[in-house]
């Protein structure tokens, strides 16, 4: 597993965080059930007429208010909005150099990983790219 897959995961494991509650406490996904699978003792009577449960549209996970509620429960003074460093932090994900090489490759970098500002920006850039192709809610000055 990658760093980025480690980053999206912490994210995208955040989504059920009721933003903007004062209790804290992550919602609860609501389990689906297809009705003909309601009890496995109850018969359909018509099996080719049950209907097809679909997966609802799912919605984007808003990784703004996930990582703004992480800085702030953070006690540091974290900028994730700028800083890769900052970001990975917020994720639970060393920020050392080395890792953000090794993140930089994984993404696809092809400038000097020794010049490590010009890394760092495009790093970034390119990790709130690839959260909102991967389904996030990520916003727009962000991904430019």
């Amino acid at each position: 597993m990658g760093i980025f897959s480690n980053i999206k995961d912490f994210l995208f494991g955040k989504k059920f965080i009721t933003v903007g509650k004062d209790n804290g406490q992550p919602a609860a996904p609501q389990a689906r059930q297809n009705p003909a699978q309601a009890s496995p003792a109850a018969p359909v009577a018509n099996p080719a007429s049950a209907s097809i449960v679909l997966d609802p549209p799912h919605e984007a996970v808003d990784i703004e208010a996930i990582l703004d509620r992480e800085a702030a429960e953070s006690g540091q003074q974290l900028n994730w909005r700028q800083s890769i460093v900052d970001l990975m932090k917020l994720c639970g994900i060393d920020s050392s150099l080395q890792h953000r090489k090794d993140l930089a490759r994984e993404l696809g970098y092809t400038g000097d990983t020794n010049d490590s500002a010009t890394m760092n920006i495009w790093l970034h850039k390119q990790v709130m790219r690839k959260l909102a192709e991967s389904g996030g809610k990520v916003p727009a000055e962000l991904k430019d």
